[in-house]
Protein backbone atom coordinates (compact mmCIF):
# COMPACT_ATOMS: atom_id res chain seq x y z
CA UNK A 1 0.00 0.00 0.00
CA UNK A 2 1.10 3.78 -0.96
CA UNK A 3 0.44 5.96 2.28
CA UNK A 4 0.76 9.91 2.21
CA UNK A 5 2.42 11.50 5.54
CA UNK A 6 1.80 14.89 5.73
CA UNK A 7 3.18 17.11 8.46
CA UNK A 8 1.09 20.59 9.19
CA UNK A 9 2.88 23.62 9.87
CA UNK A 10 2.88 24.47 13.70
CA UNK A 11 3.33 28.58 13.86
CA UNK A 12 1.75 29.65 10.77
CA UNK A 13 -2.13 31.28 12.24
CA UNK A 14 -2.45 32.16 8.65
CA UNK A 15 -0.98 29.28 6.69
CA UNK A 16 -2.96 28.48 3.45
CA UNK A 17 -2.89 25.17 1.69
CA UNK A 18 -2.28 26.55 -1.78
CA UNK A 19 -0.61 29.89 -1.14
CA UNK A 20 2.11 31.52 -3.10
CA UNK A 21 3.30 33.35 0.46
CA UNK A 22 6.56 32.44 1.39
CA UNK A 23 6.35 30.55 5.15
CA UNK A 24 9.25 30.97 7.41
CA UNK A 25 11.44 27.65 7.13
CA UNK A 26 10.32 24.86 9.90
CA UNK A 27 13.96 24.25 12.39
CA UNK A 28 13.08 20.51 12.93
CA UNK A 29 12.39 17.41 10.99
CA UNK A 30 9.00 15.44 11.40
CA UNK A 31 10.20 12.62 13.57
CA UNK A 32 6.92 11.29 15.10
CA UNK A 33 6.02 10.74 10.91
CA UNK A 34 9.52 9.76 10.37
CA UNK A 35 8.98 6.65 13.36
CA UNK A 36 5.51 5.68 11.58
CA UNK A 37 7.67 5.85 7.84
CA UNK A 38 10.16 3.37 9.51
CA UNK A 39 7.38 0.74 10.61
CA UNK A 40 5.36 0.84 7.33
CA UNK A 41 8.40 0.34 5.23
CA UNK A 42 10.17 -2.55 7.34
CA UNK A 43 6.41 -3.82 6.72
CA UNK A 44 6.70 -3.48 2.54
CA UNK A 45 4.71 -0.44 2.34
CA UNK A 46 5.31 2.64 0.00
CA UNK A 47 5.43 5.75 2.08
CA UNK A 48 5.73 9.68 1.26
CA UNK A 49 6.26 12.23 3.84
CA UNK A 50 5.40 15.91 2.71
CA UNK A 51 6.17 18.60 4.71
CA UNK A 52 4.12 21.88 4.37
CA UNK A 53 6.50 23.67 6.93
CA UNK A 54 8.81 23.30 4.82
CA UNK A 55 7.76 23.56 1.13
CA UNK A 56 5.14 25.12 -0.91
CA UNK A 57 2.86 23.04 -2.33
CA UNK A 58 0.23 23.32 -5.62
CA UNK A 59 -3.03 21.97 -5.98
CA UNK A 60 -1.48 20.21 -8.97
CA UNK A 61 0.93 18.48 -7.43
CA UNK A 62 -1.30 17.32 -4.24
CA UNK A 63 -3.64 15.74 -6.74
CA UNK A 64 -0.76 13.94 -8.44
CA UNK A 65 0.61 12.75 -4.93
CA UNK A 66 -3.07 11.63 -4.47
CA UNK A 67 -3.29 9.77 -7.28
CA UNK A 68 -1.07 7.34 -6.29
CA UNK A 69 -1.82 7.29 -2.60
CA UNK A 70 -4.09 4.72 -0.98
CA UNK A 71 -4.09 6.29 2.63
CA UNK A 72 -3.30 9.46 3.94
CA UNK A 73 -2.18 10.14 7.48
CA UNK A 74 -1.91 13.79 9.00
CA UNK A 75 0.19 14.46 12.63
CA UNK A 76 -1.95 17.02 14.54
CA UNK A 77 -0.80 19.42 17.50
CA UNK A 78 -3.06 20.80 20.18
CA UNK A 79 -1.66 24.34 18.21
CA UNK A 80 -2.65 23.77 14.76
CA UNK A 81 -5.54 21.14 14.32
CA UNK A 82 -7.43 24.26 12.69
CA UNK A 83 -4.53 23.69 9.74
CA UNK A 84 -5.13 20.17 9.76
CA UNK A 85 -9.14 20.46 9.32
CA UNK A 86 -8.28 22.92 6.30
CA UNK A 87 -5.81 20.53 4.82
CA UNK A 88 -7.93 17.39 5.35
CA UNK A 89 -10.62 19.44 3.96
CA UNK A 90 -8.81 20.22 0.51
CA UNK A 91 -8.24 16.45 0.44
CA UNK A 92 -11.64 15.07 0.48
CA UNK A 93 -12.19 17.60 -1.93
CA UNK A 94 -10.05 16.09 -4.23
CA UNK A 95 -10.71 12.75 -3.81
CA UNK A 96 -13.73 11.93 -1.11
CA UNK A 97 -13.21 8.39 -1.19
CA UNK A 98 -9.40 8.56 0.67
CA UNK A 99 -9.04 7.76 4.17
CA UNK A 100 -7.48 10.06 6.11
CA UNK A 101 -5.84 9.17 9.51
CA UNK A 102 -5.00 11.57 12.27
CA UNK A 103 -2.19 11.22 15.01
CA UNK A 104 -0.44 13.18 17.54
CA UNK A 105 -1.05 14.94 20.96
CA UNK A 106 -4.42 16.92 19.85
CA UNK A 107 -5.77 13.06 19.19
CA UNK A 108 -4.47 11.98 22.23
CA UNK A 109 -5.69 14.66 24.65
CA UNK A 110 -9.09 15.27 22.66
CA UNK A 111 -9.89 12.17 21.94
CA UNK A 112 -13.38 12.83 22.47
CA UNK A 113 -13.47 16.00 20.10
CA UNK A 114 -11.27 15.58 17.17
CA UNK A 115 -13.93 14.57 14.65
CA UNK A 116 -16.06 17.29 15.68
CA UNK A 117 -12.22 19.86 15.38
CA UNK A 118 -11.56 17.92 12.15
CA UNK A 119 -14.52 16.41 10.51
CA UNK A 120 -13.01 14.81 7.16
CA UNK A 121 -10.26 12.30 9.34
CA UNK A 122 -11.94 8.77 9.32
CA UNK A 123 -9.25 7.33 12.18
CA UNK A 124 -7.94 8.79 14.97
CA UNK A 125 -4.94 7.79 16.78
CA UNK A 126 -4.12 7.95 20.59
CA UNK A 127 -0.52 8.50 21.07
CA UNK A 128 2.05 5.83 19.82
CA UNK A 129 1.00 4.53 16.47
CA UNK A 130 4.05 2.28 15.05
CA UNK A 131 2.77 -0.70 15.89
CA UNK A 132 -1.28 0.50 15.26
CA UNK A 133 0.28 1.88 11.90
CA UNK A 134 0.38 -1.54 10.99
CA UNK A 135 -2.88 -2.80 12.40
CA UNK A 136 -4.55 -0.50 10.49
CA UNK A 137 -2.73 -1.10 7.30
CA UNK A 138 -4.03 -4.77 8.02
CA UNK A 139 -7.78 -3.27 7.83
CA UNK A 140 -7.31 -1.52 4.16
CA UNK A 141 -5.80 -4.76 2.92
CA UNK A 142 -8.72 -6.23 4.30
CA UNK A 143 -7.17 -8.43 7.29
CA UNK A 144 -8.57 -6.71 10.23
CA UNK A 145 -11.72 -4.78 11.80
CA UNK A 146 -11.36 -1.46 13.65
CA UNK A 147 -12.75 -2.95 16.19
CA UNK A 148 -10.19 -4.97 17.32
CA UNK A 149 -7.87 -2.60 16.72
CA UNK A 150 -5.56 -1.00 19.57
CA UNK A 151 -6.08 2.54 20.55
CA UNK A 152 -8.72 4.38 17.94
CA UNK A 153 -11.22 5.77 17.28
CA UNK A 154 -13.30 5.80 13.80
CA UNK A 155 -16.51 7.04 12.05
CA UNK A 156 -19.24 4.02 11.21
CA UNK A 157 -22.27 5.24 9.94
CA UNK A 158 -22.14 8.67 11.13
CA UNK A 159 -21.44 7.24 14.35
CA UNK A 160 -17.83 7.44 16.54
CA UNK A 161 -16.90 4.00 17.66
CA UNK A 162 -13.68 2.59 19.45
CA UNK A 163 -11.43 0.15 19.27
CA UNK A 164 -9.49 -1.78 21.59
CA UNK A 165 -8.03 -0.17 24.89
CA UNK A 166 -4.92 1.86 23.80
CA UNK A 167 -1.74 -0.29 24.51
CA UNK A 168 2.05 1.61 25.27
CA UNK A 169 5.14 0.26 23.56
CA UNK A 170 7.22 -0.69 26.44
CA UNK A 171 10.05 -1.95 24.58
CA UNK A 172 10.85 1.07 22.84
CA UNK A 173 13.90 -0.24 21.19
CA UNK A 174 12.03 -2.73 19.05
CA UNK A 175 10.84 0.37 17.36
CA UNK A 176 12.70 0.77 13.63
CA UNK A 177 15.07 4.36 13.37
CA UNK A 178 13.37 7.00 12.14
CA UNK A 179 12.71 6.99 7.95
CA UNK A 180 14.81 9.86 7.41
CA UNK A 181 15.50 9.57 3.84
CA UNK A 182 11.98 10.69 3.25
CA UNK A 183 12.89 14.08 4.70
CA UNK A 184 15.99 14.53 3.19
CA UNK A 185 15.02 16.79 0.43
CA UNK A 186 14.45 19.64 3.23
CA UNK A 187 16.69 21.68 4.89
CA UNK A 188 16.03 21.57 8.92
CA UNK A 189 17.94 23.38 11.40
CA UNK A 190 16.35 27.10 10.69
CA UNK A 191 16.37 28.40 13.88
CA UNK A 192 14.45 31.58 14.44
CA UNK A 193 16.30 32.22 17.86
CA UNK A 194 19.49 32.12 16.50
CA UNK A 195 21.52 28.71 16.61
CA UNK A 196 22.85 27.87 13.09
CA UNK A 197 23.52 23.76 13.51
CA UNK A 198 26.04 22.45 10.59
CA UNK A 199 24.54 20.95 7.49
CA UNK A 200 23.25 18.00 7.34
CA UNK A 201 20.92 18.37 10.20
CA UNK A 202 18.88 16.09 12.10
CA UNK A 203 16.77 15.51 15.86
CA UNK A 204 16.72 11.93 17.63
CA UNK A 205 15.25 11.14 20.82
CA UNK A 206 16.69 9.02 23.86
CA UNK A 207 13.50 8.57 25.58
CA UNK A 208 9.63 8.45 26.07
CA UNK A 209 7.60 10.20 28.61
CA UNK A 210 9.22 12.06 31.35
CA UNK A 211 10.06 10.84 35.14
CA UNK A 212 9.70 14.53 36.85
CA UNK A 213 5.47 16.07 36.66
CA UNK A 214 6.52 20.11 36.07
CA UNK A 215 3.14 21.63 36.94
CA UNK A 216 2.87 23.30 33.62
CA UNK A 217 3.85 20.94 31.69
CA UNK A 218 1.30 19.10 28.95
CA UNK A 219 2.46 14.98 29.42
CA UNK A 220 0.76 11.91 28.95
CA UNK A 221 0.69 10.94 32.43
CA UNK A 222 -2.98 10.56 31.69
CA UNK A 223 -3.01 8.12 29.64
CA UNK A 224 -2.62 4.36 31.57
CA UNK A 225 0.30 2.50 31.44
CA UNK A 226 2.11 5.89 30.26
CA UNK A 227 5.87 5.71 31.80
CA UNK A 228 9.27 7.30 31.50
CA UNK A 229 10.32 4.38 28.92
CA UNK A 230 14.46 4.81 27.84
CA UNK A 231 16.36 3.37 25.18
CA UNK A 232 19.36 1.17 25.63
CA UNK A 233 22.81 2.73 25.38
CA UNK A 234 23.50 0.34 22.51
CA UNK A 235 20.19 1.42 20.59
CA UNK A 236 20.67 4.89 20.66
CA UNK A 237 24.91 4.87 19.59
CA UNK A 238 23.69 2.62 16.99
CA UNK A 239 21.89 5.37 15.38
CA UNK A 240 24.24 7.80 15.51
CA UNK A 241 26.61 5.97 14.24
CA UNK A 242 24.14 4.78 11.63
CA UNK A 243 22.97 8.59 10.36
CA UNK A 244 26.77 10.05 11.34
CA UNK A 245 27.53 9.65 7.45
CA UNK A 246 24.80 11.54 6.26
CA UNK A 247 24.54 14.29 9.27
CA UNK A 248 27.00 16.71 10.51
CA UNK A 249 24.62 17.95 13.40
CA UNK A 250 21.92 16.14 15.53
CA UNK A 251 19.83 17.32 18.28
CA UNK A 252 18.64 15.31 21.52
CA UNK A 253 14.67 16.83 21.84
CA UNK A 254 13.87 14.80 24.51
CA UNK A 255 13.17 15.89 28.04
CA UNK A 256 15.32 13.05 29.93
CA UNK A 257 18.68 12.86 28.07
CA UNK A 258 20.70 13.89 31.06
CA UNK A 259 18.23 12.55 33.47
CA UNK A 260 20.46 9.57 34.41
CA UNK A 261 23.91 11.00 34.74
CA UNK A 262 25.54 7.39 34.72
CA UNK A 263 24.18 6.72 31.54
CA UNK A 264 24.59 9.78 30.00
CA UNK A 265 28.12 9.44 31.04
CA UNK A 266 28.83 5.95 29.33
CA UNK A 267 26.99 7.50 26.18
CA UNK A 268 29.50 10.11 25.58
CA UNK A 269 31.89 7.54 26.22
CA UNK A 270 31.41 5.91 23.23
CA UNK A 271 30.33 9.04 20.69
CA UNK A 272 33.83 9.91 22.15
CA UNK A 273 35.63 6.84 21.33
CA UNK A 274 33.80 6.82 17.69
CA UNK A 275 35.12 10.08 16.70
CA UNK A 276 32.38 10.90 14.37
CA UNK A 277 33.34 14.55 13.98
CA UNK A 278 29.74 15.55 14.86
CA UNK A 279 27.75 18.94 16.13
CA UNK A 280 25.31 17.46 19.34
CA UNK A 281 22.88 19.82 20.90
CA UNK A 282 21.06 18.82 23.79
CA UNK A 283 17.44 20.64 23.51
CA UNK A 284 15.75 19.81 27.03
CA UNK A 285 18.75 19.11 30.07
CA UNK A 286 17.81 19.89 34.06
CA UNK A 287 20.14 22.02 36.22
CA UNK A 288 20.58 19.38 38.12
CA UNK A 289 22.57 17.17 36.43
CA UNK A 290 25.24 19.49 35.36
CA UNK A 291 28.68 18.14 36.90
CA UNK A 292 32.17 19.08 35.38
CA UNK A 293 33.15 15.45 34.79
CA UNK A 294 30.17 15.02 32.74
CA UNK A 295 30.24 17.74 31.19
CA UNK A 296 34.02 17.91 30.22
CA UNK A 297 32.53 14.30 28.26
CA UNK A 298 30.34 16.13 26.27
CA UNK A 299 32.56 18.82 25.21
CA UNK A 300 34.98 15.98 23.97
CA UNK A 301 31.92 14.35 22.25
CA UNK A 302 30.96 17.32 20.18
CA UNK A 303 27.83 18.87 22.41
CA UNK A 304 28.12 22.18 21.13
CA UNK A 305 24.71 23.58 22.51
CA UNK A 306 22.50 22.78 25.92
CA UNK A 307 19.34 24.48 26.30
CA UNK A 308 18.09 24.99 30.26
CA UNK A 309 14.18 24.93 31.38
CA UNK A 310 14.76 27.70 34.30
CA UNK A 311 11.56 29.00 34.39
CA UNK A 312 12.12 31.49 37.06
CA UNK A 313 14.79 33.48 39.27
CA UNK A 314 12.97 32.73 42.55
CA UNK A 315 12.83 29.30 44.80
CA UNK A 316 8.76 30.07 45.75
CA UNK A 317 7.72 29.49 42.01
CA UNK A 318 10.12 27.22 41.59
CA UNK A 319 8.56 24.73 44.14
CA UNK A 320 5.14 26.21 42.71
CA UNK A 321 5.84 24.46 39.54
CA UNK A 322 7.41 21.15 41.01
CA UNK A 323 10.30 21.76 39.37
CA UNK A 324 12.24 20.66 42.01
CA UNK A 325 15.26 22.65 41.33
CA UNK A 326 17.03 25.38 43.11
CA UNK A 327 18.31 28.90 42.28
CA UNK A 328 21.59 27.51 43.15
CA UNK A 329 21.48 24.56 40.98
CA UNK A 330 21.01 26.66 37.96
CA UNK A 331 23.70 29.02 38.50
CA UNK A 332 25.82 26.22 38.77
CA UNK A 333 24.74 24.56 35.52
CA UNK A 334 24.97 27.72 33.56
CA UNK A 335 28.30 28.38 34.54
CA UNK A 336 29.58 25.60 33.93
CA UNK A 337 28.24 25.23 30.57
CA UNK A 338 29.75 28.97 29.94
CA UNK A 339 33.42 27.19 31.38
CA UNK A 340 33.05 24.55 28.72
CA UNK A 341 32.19 26.92 25.41
CA UNK A 342 28.87 25.83 24.94
CA UNK A 343 26.03 27.72 23.67
CA UNK A 344 23.76 28.22 26.16
CA UNK A 345 20.02 29.26 26.17
CA UNK A 346 17.69 29.69 28.93
CA UNK A 347 13.44 29.14 28.96
CA UNK A 348 12.03 31.90 31.26
CA UNK A 349 8.03 31.72 32.21
CA UNK A 350 6.24 34.70 33.56
CA UNK A 351 2.93 34.34 34.72
CA UNK A 352 2.78 31.98 37.61
CA UNK A 353 -0.49 32.58 40.01
CA UNK A 354 1.62 33.47 42.62
CA UNK A 355 3.93 35.61 40.93
CA UNK A 356 4.52 39.46 41.95
CA UNK A 357 6.87 42.27 40.02
CA UNK A 358 9.17 41.19 42.44
CA UNK A 359 9.27 38.04 41.40
CA UNK A 360 9.19 39.16 37.94
CA UNK A 361 12.10 41.51 38.31
CA UNK A 362 14.07 38.81 39.90
CA UNK A 363 13.81 36.61 37.20
CA UNK A 364 14.54 39.22 34.31
CA UNK A 365 18.04 39.94 37.22
CA UNK A 366 18.74 36.75 37.11
CA UNK A 367 19.08 36.37 33.24
CA UNK A 368 20.68 39.00 33.00
CA UNK A 369 23.63 38.32 35.86
CA UNK A 370 23.80 34.43 34.13
CA UNK A 371 26.67 33.80 31.47
CA UNK A 372 23.63 32.68 28.65
CA UNK A 373 24.05 33.72 24.94
CA UNK A 374 20.17 33.43 24.37
CA UNK A 375 17.15 33.43 26.41
CA UNK A 376 13.56 33.08 26.00
CA UNK A 377 11.14 34.77 28.02
CA UNK A 378 7.29 33.73 27.58
CA UNK A 379 4.22 33.77 29.42
CA UNK A 380 2.78 30.80 31.07
CA UNK A 381 0.36 28.95 28.98
CA UNK A 382 -2.92 27.03 30.78
CA UNK A 383 -2.10 23.53 28.39
CA UNK A 384 -4.58 20.79 28.28
CA UNK A 385 -2.93 17.73 29.84
CA UNK A 386 -1.01 19.88 32.48
CA UNK A 387 -1.67 19.69 36.12
CA UNK A 388 -2.48 23.32 36.27
CA UNK A 389 -5.10 23.20 33.60
CA UNK A 390 -6.94 20.49 35.16
CA UNK A 391 -7.11 22.35 38.60
CA UNK A 392 -8.16 25.61 36.76
CA UNK A 393 -10.78 23.49 35.32
CA UNK A 394 -11.81 21.53 38.53
CA UNK A 395 -12.31 25.27 40.09
CA UNK A 396 -14.03 26.31 36.87
CA UNK A 397 -11.67 29.19 36.58
CA UNK A 398 -11.73 28.31 32.57
CA UNK A 399 -13.62 25.68 30.71
CA UNK A 400 -13.08 22.34 30.21
CA UNK A 401 -13.22 23.59 26.26
CA UNK A 402 -10.33 25.90 26.66
CA UNK A 403 -7.33 23.64 25.64
CA UNK A 404 -4.65 26.07 25.61
CA UNK A 405 -5.07 29.81 28.07
CA UNK A 406 -2.73 32.05 28.56
CA UNK A 407 -2.15 33.29 32.36
CA UNK A 408 -4.25 36.14 32.37
CA UNK A 409 -5.34 38.02 35.34
CA UNK A 410 -8.61 39.08 33.66
CA UNK A 411 -9.77 35.23 33.64
CA UNK A 412 -8.38 34.70 36.97
CA UNK A 413 -5.07 32.91 36.09
CA UNK A 414 -2.67 35.12 37.46
CA UNK A 415 -1.79 38.41 38.72
CA UNK A 416 -1.23 40.11 35.37
CA UNK A 417 -2.73 40.79 32.25
CA UNK A 418 -1.53 39.58 28.75
CA UNK A 419 -0.54 42.93 28.02
CA UNK A 420 1.76 43.46 31.29
CA UNK A 421 2.89 40.19 30.51
CA UNK A 422 3.71 41.32 27.03
CA UNK A 423 5.64 44.09 28.59
CA UNK A 424 7.54 42.00 30.96
CA UNK A 425 8.89 40.19 28.26
CA UNK A 426 10.00 43.08 26.18
CA UNK A 427 11.41 44.85 29.26
CA UNK A 428 13.42 41.37 29.50
CA UNK A 429 14.42 41.28 26.05
CA UNK A 430 15.31 44.56 25.91
CA UNK A 431 17.75 44.52 29.30
CA UNK A 432 19.00 41.12 28.21
CA UNK A 433 20.51 41.59 24.51
CA UNK A 434 21.92 45.13 25.45
CA UNK A 435 23.07 44.43 28.65
CA UNK A 436 26.80 45.61 28.85
CA UNK A 437 27.80 42.53 30.13
CA UNK A 438 26.58 40.54 27.57
CA UNK A 439 27.92 42.30 24.93
CA UNK A 440 31.07 42.40 25.94
CA UNK A 441 31.20 38.79 26.72
CA UNK A 442 30.00 38.21 23.53
CA UNK A 443 33.30 39.33 21.26
CA UNK A 444 35.48 38.60 24.29
CA UNK A 445 34.44 35.33 23.17
CA UNK A 446 34.60 35.83 19.39
CA UNK A 447 38.29 36.85 19.57
CA UNK A 448 39.10 34.32 22.27
CA UNK A 449 38.12 31.55 19.97
CA UNK A 450 39.25 33.42 16.33
CA UNK A 451 35.46 32.29 15.19
CA UNK A 452 32.84 35.17 14.66
CA UNK A 453 30.43 32.46 13.49
CA UNK A 454 28.97 32.83 16.84
CA UNK A 455 29.12 36.28 16.87
CA UNK A 456 27.09 36.48 13.40
CA UNK A 457 24.35 34.03 14.61
CA UNK A 458 24.02 36.08 17.71
CA UNK A 459 23.91 39.66 15.41
CA UNK A 460 21.47 37.53 13.02
CA UNK A 461 19.25 36.94 15.65
CA UNK A 462 19.50 40.51 17.49
CA UNK A 463 18.49 41.58 14.00
CA UNK A 464 15.84 39.67 12.93
CA UNK A 465 12.34 40.90 12.52
CA UNK A 466 11.02 39.05 15.84
CA UNK A 467 14.12 40.27 18.24
CA UNK A 468 13.47 43.66 16.60
CA UNK A 469 9.89 43.86 17.59
CA UNK A 470 10.88 42.84 21.16
CA UNK A 471 14.07 45.26 21.53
Amino acid sequence: MKFLLIKIPERNKDFKLFSSKKYALTAYPPLGLEYIAATLGNAGHDVEIIDLDAEKISKEKLKNLLSKTDVVGISVFINNYKIASDVSKEIKKIDPNIPIIIGGPHCTFLKNNVFSHIPCADISVEAEGEYVILDLAKYFEGYLKLSDIKGIKYKENDKIKSGKPLQIIKDIDSIPFPARNLTEKYDYGNFDWGLRPKKKFTTMIYSRGCPFKCRFCTRFGNIKGWTFRRRSIDNIINEIEEISDKYNSIMIVDDNFLADKKVSSVIMDRIINLDLNLELFILGARVDTASFELYKKMKRAGVKYIGFGIESGNQDVLDYYNKKITIPQIKKAVTLSRKMDFITQGFFIFGAPIETKKHIENTIQLAVTLPFDIVVFQPLGYEIGSDIWDEAVKNKIISKNEISVISDSTQGLGNFSKEELEIFIKNGYRRFYLNKSYISRLLFGTFKNRDTNHLKTISRLALSPQMKKLI
